[in-house]
């Protein structure tokens, strides 16, 4: 391999000053999902490893490094929400990222939104949430069959609320709303707009 690479095995670790991995699958949407506990108390926190995985059904998924609140609670009640951060909700959302005992909207100042089907508040404040039951958690595993402490969230999109002003002539604006996604640094992160728009049509 040329000169001009790095090469290096994860396992054996790499040669940087910071693990790269991060900074390469960048930037990345960000999960941030609200949940409720046996006792109805409401949890709410932001995952970096989050995506969509399926059309029709719609399915979305978050990992979570550890067996957390949010993975506990997507599993016993059976439905999770999810609430797009924009750049006027960054701070909020940083805040909801402490380890606290209690009620991350409360913490954070968030107002909870009631939504439609599921019994999982949502971020009021939001102008774009999906409610979501849950279909799998999975443990994930290396590729010798190890175990890891990490959990993939899936869950079936049963509602979706998307505010009427980021529509138009009824297409959804992604960039209306300045979307935020995260980086690869501690605090990196990265905001979506018209300016880094183009178009290109798949191949017939």
């Amino acid at each position: 391999m040329s000169n001009n690479y790095y090469f290096y095995e994860p396992k054996e670790g790499h040669p940087l000053k910071h693990d790269p991995f991060n900074a390469i699958i960048a930037p990345r949407p960000i999960g941030w999902i609200s949940t409720l506990n046996a006792q109805g108390v409401a949890n709410l926190a932001p995952y970096s490893f989050f995506n969509a995985f399926n059309y029709t059904p719609p399915i979305i998924g978050f990992s979570s490094i550890g067996f957390k609140d949010s993975v506990e609670n997507a599993q016993q009640r059976g439905e999770f929400c999810w609430n797009l951060v924009t750049r006027e909700l960054a701070e909020k959302m940083n805040l909801t990222s402490a380890m606290i005992d209690g009620d991350e909207f409360e913490f954070a100042e968030l107002e909870k939104g009631r939504s439609k089907i599921i019994d999982t508040p949502q971020v009021a404040s939001s102008p774009v949430t999906m409610e979501c039951k849950t279909t799998q958690v999975i443990q994930l595993q290396s590729q010798n069959g190890d175990v890891c402490d990490s959990y993939l969230v899936l869950g079936e999109v049963v509602a979706v609320h998307i505010e009427k002003s980021a529509v138009v002539d009824g297409v959804y604006q992604t960039t209306y709303n300045q979307p935020i996604l995260r980086g690869g640094g501690a605090g990196d992160y990265f905001a979506v707009n018209d300016m880094q728009q183009f178009e290109m049509l798949r191949p017939k």
